[in-house]
């Protein structure tokens, strides 16, 4: 046989090895996490704290409902920082490209619809956020030392944070909101949520160490 012929197939047999296969199981898993990622949308959690009033030293009658500040916190972003963690970055970051595909483009979900028209909402940056959280995390997390893991939540829940926040004043930037909606809006968002989003994350990443440690061996 020539080597005009060998040539050719041998082209043939480098491409089909070259063929990239996603098994049954690795797909399942990815959407599972995706929609864990759009319930998580939709949780909130009433969170309350005791405090000390400021009028507690004044004559004003004072109820225990002013003993006590509540906080509404979803745990979307401690989700992602588990799927992280189960998945692996390369994974994780699928999960939520396909959240945002989701959300842009077919079904609203993210918290306050969808579409196109989403990149022009205040708190879409803490979304977009998630891929470079995931990608920093996830380098972090490869050998799973609890120093790793410490590393790991504080890049992450920061870097969504931080991210979400300029995103948040290019936002009002464009539509020219008062400094004191700005103000409110990053205590709202980024304020006390912050320590729950590093708590929350920290557990949930050691908790996905080990399904990670069971997964790695039916994932391919």
């Amino acid at each position: 046989m020539s080597s005009e012929v060998l040539i050719p197939k041998m082209t043939r047999i480098d491409k089909k090895k070259r063929r990239v296969k996603i098994p049954l199981i690795n797909f399942v898993v990815v959407i599972f996490c995706t929609l864990l990622i759009i319930a998580s949308t939709f949780i909130n959690i009433n969170l309350k704290h005791y405090i000390i009033p400021m009028d507690l030293f004044t004559n004003k009658n004072l109820s225990m409902d002013n003993f006590i500040f509540c906080i509404p916190f979803i745990p979307q972003v401690p989700i992602v920082m588990f799927i992280c963690s189960v998945l692996g970055r390369k994974m994780a970051l699928t999960s939520v490209l396909l959240y945002l595909i989701i959300g842009l483009f077919f079904v609203p979900v993210f918290a306050l619809g969808g579409g196109i028209k989403y990149f022009g909402e205040y708190g879409f940056g803490y979304i977009l956020a998630y891929i470079p959280a995931l990608l920093i995390a996830g380098r972090l997390l490869d050998k799973y030392s609890f120093l790793d893991m410490i590393k790991a939540t504080l890049a992450g829940v920061f870097t969504i944070h931080i991210c979400g926040i300029f995103y948040m004043l290019f936002v009002a930037l464009i539509k020219q909101a008062g400094s004191m909606f700005i103000l409110g809006w990053i205590t709202a968002q980024s304020g006390l949520k912050i320590i729950y989003d590093l708590i929350a994350s920290f557990v949930l990443i050691l908790i996905g160490k080990y399904l990670h440690e069971g997964l790695k061996f039916i994932l391919k």
